[in-house]
């Protein structure tokens, strides 16, 4: 056989070489050999990036959109929080020994943590073990959390009227002061003022509690009388029957009397409360009693008492040594809306 019949199948073929190539022409390809640049680089890269760019695309979105949630999240209204002990959560993350709690919130102690909310420049909020707060609003005029149970201590220096506390039964009012305020399962609560003044509030149903103060609360019911912490234990078991107990029960003028008795000229304060809160029909005995106490100034009468003359029931605040009714009342208002 010539070489040449291998390379232009010129010359004279060998048989064995004839049989080979007829056994393998059933293998022959129909479609020509592609030309060399569709299968080079060029053409590679393009079906790579057809394929890919999509998921690229997205990729870049994602880490987009995560930056600008991160400076979102920077620049959100909020909190710092500093860990006192163990390690409460914000939202379901467990925090460090600093975070952030911003608007919509929750931050959580569990029986071993607890924690210090700024609130903003205006003072600051202890969160004891077992507790659970979310912070509601947090703006120049309002500053607001919800203590949904536990106990907090909060601390103002602020002007009154610009921190407020939702429980599940009342809301506590900054009047300027500080506070520790008790949430329990049930969501009855307990106010305890240590310095100046805070309103106690459910649905206009007020009640108003000076330094060395208690004052509770329950759902359905909004908040009890104030009572100073210094009267006798007699005293405070009575009037928690005649705040919370039906006025029908068999005990409640029982305890309405203990209450009356047992009131010391200091206990003015829940005496002026219980005018507006009892019947009509026992508005006379909490009248002479609380006039036995303290006299009643002029211009205030017996008549205008017992129909809730609002004027002639701030007179005889006055007498209390509380303070003026005009200063309280005052800060209570509503700040004026923006642009108004």
């Amino acid at each position: 056989m010539s070489d040449d019949y291998l390379w232009d199948r010129k010359g004279e073929p060998d048989p064995e070489v004839q049989r080979l190539e007829r056994l393998l022409s059933q293998l022959r390809s129909d479609p020509p050999m592609p030309e060399m640049q569709t299968i080079g680089s060029v053409s590679y890269r393009t079906r790579f990036w057809s394929l890919w760019r999509p998921l690229v695309a997205i990729a870049a979105m994602v880490v987009l959109v995560a930056g600008v949630w991160e400076v979102f999240q920077r620049f959100k209204p909020g909190w710092d929080v500093a860990s006192l002990q163990g390690s409460p959560r914000i939202g379901s993350s467990r925090m460090g020994e600093e975070g952030r709690l911003t608007v919509g919130q929750w931050l959580e102690t569990d029986a071993t943590s607890r924690a210090i909310l700024s609130i903003g420049k205006i003072g600051q909020v202890e969160i004891e073990p077992n507790t659970r707060v979310r912070l509601m609003k947090a703006r120049a005029t309002e500053h607001r959390i919800a203590l949904a149970r536990g106990t907090m201590h909060a601390t103002i220096w602020a002007p009154p009227r610009l921190f407020f506390v939702d429980t599940p039964s009342a809301t506590a009012v900054d009047l300027g002061c500080a506070y520790t305020l008790t949430v329990d399962d049930t969501g009855s609560g307990l106010l305890h003022v240590t310095h100046g003044w805070v309103a106690f509030d459910f649905h206009g149903h007020e009640s108003f509690a000076p330094e060395g103060a208690l004052c509770a609360t329950r759902p359905g019911v909004g908040p009890g009388t104030p009572y100073f912490e210094d009267s006798s234990a007699s005293f405070q078991r009575a009037l928690t029957q005649v705040d919370f107990e039906p006025r029908a029960a068999a005990n409640y003028k029982m305890a309405l009397d203990t209450v009356l008795s047992e009131a010391r000229v200091r206990d003015a304060l829940t005496l002026w409360h219980l005018i507006a809160r009892v019947d009509a029909r026992e508005r006379g005995p909490v009248y002479e009693r609380m006039a036995e106490l303290v006299p009643s100034p002029p211009g205030v009468t017996r008549d205008g008492i017992l129909r809730l003359d609002q004027d002639m029931l701030d007179l005889w605040w006055d007498r209390l040594g509380l303070g003026d009714t005009l200063w309280w009342r005052f800060w209570k208002g509503k700040w004026p809306e923006q642009g108004k």
